[in-house]
């Protein structure tokens, strides 16, 4: 039954997916397209004839009807090719494989810091609700979300890379190489990403403790002599299990897109990095080819997060 009802959730998750990822790809390549210049005479060099920009154009398939470009590119990915960089050759799909594992690490680093911090202080704040520590969480929470990324990134490298030395100020290095060092370089990142997500993870586990713990049943547990600390932990907490993943959903998908501004002012070789030069150069397919494997990352997360409902809530279907 619970195993029926898993795979009805996967399959009603991919049929939703679907349209979900050709309309971002689709919008994508559209704007792409709408940017000013000619991708042909930037790639062909200065001076080029027009012969040679012809060929350019003809090389890459750049002369093509905008549909007829879009559904060859669409057609590709799906089979696992995702082309190569414009600039300078290189598979998309090589590219992507050396950017992806620092962005992970970082969003990664970040939620665990997240969810950490933010889970105490939330059960911290509905302990006692209105009272002196639940005003101190709320005010931490409200600078938290206040504060933005890049200007936290910033005080971070200024104070604890350049000032203190305690940390590396930019650069990231491959998890595989060392392990140590990756996450050294990764420590700064994760903590400016995750100074917005302490704030929410304890926003919204204090907004829903305070409920539970003001419904019927507990009281009922309250008066049969249940101590505080029992009821927040085990029923509590875990009646707001439902919540609580679904803002960790929500907020691994917004650190992931986060990244682009981090990773800039850390200058790690990320995905957003990859995407923003990118962009910035027209190179069509690598910008493709990441919002393809970005959306395919949190479709991912969406699933895994509707099957752990499934666990969680067994009257979740």
């Amino acid at each position: 039954m619970l195993a029926a009802a898993r795979l009805r959730v996967i399959r009603r998750r991919l049929l939703q997916a679907l349209p979900v990822l050709v309309l971002a790809t689709f919008v994508v390549f559209g704007l792409l397209k709408l940017m000013p210049g000619d991708i042909a005479i930037t790639l062909a060099g200065e001076n080029a004839t027009e012969a040679r920009i012809d060929e350019i154009r003809e090389l890459y398939g750049l002369n093509r009807p905008f549909l007829v470009q879009y559904g060859s590119w669409l057609g590709n990915a799906v089979q696992g090719d995702l082309s190569k960089s414009l600039a300078n050759g290189e598979p998309v799909a090589q590219s992507i494989a050396r950017a992806f594992p620092n962005t992970l690490l970082i969003v990664v680093l970040a939620m665990t810091v997240a969810l950490s911090i933010g889970i105490p202080l939330g059960m911290l704040a509905a302990s006692r609700p209105d009272g002196l520590r639940d005003r101190l969480v709320t005010s931490i929470a409200s600078l938290g979300i206040a504060v933005p990324n890049f200007w936290l990134a910033m005080l971070l490298v200024a104070w604890l890379a350049l000032h203190f030395g305690w940390f590396p100020a930019t650069g990231a290095v491959p998890l595989k190489d060392d392990p140590w060092k990756a996450l050294h370089h990764a420590i700064l990142p994760a903590l400016a990403l995750a100074a917005g997500g302490v704030a929410e993870v304890s926003r919204q586990l204090r907004s829903s403790l305070v409920e539970i713990l003001s419904s019927p049943p507990v009281r009922t547990l309250r008066a049969k002599g249940l101590s505080a600390n029992v009821i927040l932990w085990k029923h509590g907490l875990k009646n707001a299990g439902v919540n609580l993943l679904t803002v960790s959903t929500l907020l691994f998908n917004r650190l992931l897109a986060a990244t682009v501004v981090v990773e800039a002012v850390f200058a790690i070789p990320g995905m957003g990095n990859l995407i923003v030069n990118a962009a910035l150069t027209r190179d069509l397919p690598v910008v493709q080819g990441v919002v393809f494997v970005m959306v395919l990352v949190v479709i991912s997360i969406n699933l895994a997060a509707d099957l752990l409902y499934t666990v969680l809530d067994p009257r979740i279907r």
